[in-house]
């Protein structure tokens, strides 16, 4: 996959990995793309890292391990030499060629935040746009930022369990957080913080039960309401307690315990049949929500169904 932003098979490039780094992507805010790359090199080349295309976005990166003596360059000029730690966020703005010289082995999640999706943002909410985020700030511990890059490394090693709902969320509150953190943006205040009327909570959940796959971007689903998709996952939350990616997973498995009330199906037909994965998904996702596996849930069932005829 080519990409034009600084994520996927271009961050490659960037840090001369073999192949395309895991990448997760949203378009939530403007059709914009917003993403998040993991990069890892055990035993790197030594050499300065290559050059992104100056562009209106940043990047934060989340160091997943030690760099001691990171020598930073930005628009071809030495700029520094410091140790990075582990769990620590930079904030790197791509109009200033910001690159670094590679001699040691390294692993870091990278956020993609394009211009465009931080004025999508303060749009959406009829906020005030922020004129730049605060890229100074020196190797800082964001517990927010560490949060969602240890619940999106779970879907970048197994993309194929990460729906888009899932994706979308995260990718919302990361770009919120680093807007109000480092942008000073804040939501108005008059903005509705209630509930879906009847009507929209009703359509939504159609929706969602639609596409058990959830493959559905949330932002179609904020569409069809005529909402924007901040908007529109505050209310669902305020309606149903539950953020819709989090939701569709209890009905998911709300199905599967309809799927295995009746004998017949393999744990592996359920699976597919309820919107997951594969089997190995559902049974991590059933025994987080139901306390207790689908086997075992299927013979405490089953076995009561016996009992009473």
């Amino acid at each position: 996959m080519t990409t034009t932003g600084a994520y996927g098979e271009r961050f490659g490039e960037f840090l001369r990995l073999e192949g395309a780094p895991p990448t997760l992507m949203t378009r939530s805010l403007r059709s914009t793309e917003i993403a998040v790359t993991e990069t890892r090199n055990d035993n790197p080349v030594p050499g300065l890292s290559g050059s992104f295309a100056a562009e209106d976005a940043y990047l934060v990166s989340l160091k997943l391990r030690d760099y001691p003596d990171c020598e930073l360059w930005e628009q071809g000029r030495h700029i520094k030499k410091a140790d990075v730690h582990a769990g620590t966020t930079y904030i790197y703005d791509l109009k200033a060629d910001p690159r670094y010289v590679i001699d040691k082995p390294l692993h870091s999640l990278h956020f993609y935040v394009p211009r465009s999706a931080l004025d999508g943002l303060a749009d959406q909410s009829g906020a005030r746009r922020i004129d730049a985020l605060d890229c100074g700030l020196v190797g800082h511990d964001d517990a927010i930022v560490r949060h969602i890059g240890a619940s999106l490394r779970e879907g970048l090693r197994r993309p194929a369990e990460a729906n888009q709902l899932f994706i979308d969320h995260m990718m919302l509150g990361l770009t919120a957080h680093v807007a109000q953190a480092y942008g000073g943006f804040r939501h108005k205040a008059e903005i509705s913080r209630g509930a879906l009327a009847p009507w929209q909570l009703a359509r939504a959940r159609d929706k969602l039960e639609s596409d058990l796959g959830g493959k559905l971007p949330l932002q179609a689903i904020a569409a069809e309401l005529g909402l924007s998709v901040s908007h529109f996952s505050r209310a669902f939350r305020a309606s149903t307690g539950l953020p819709p990616y989090r939701w569709l997973l209890h009905h998911r498995v709300r199905t599967a315990k309809r799927l295995m009330s009746a004998r017949g199906l393999s744990l592996s037909e359920v699976a597919i049949s309820s919107g997951f994965a594969n089997q190995s998904h559902f049974t991590r996702v059933f025994s987080e929500l139901a306390g207790i596996s689908p086997g075992a849930w299927r013979r405490d069932a089953l076995g009561t169904a016996g009992r009473q005829r």
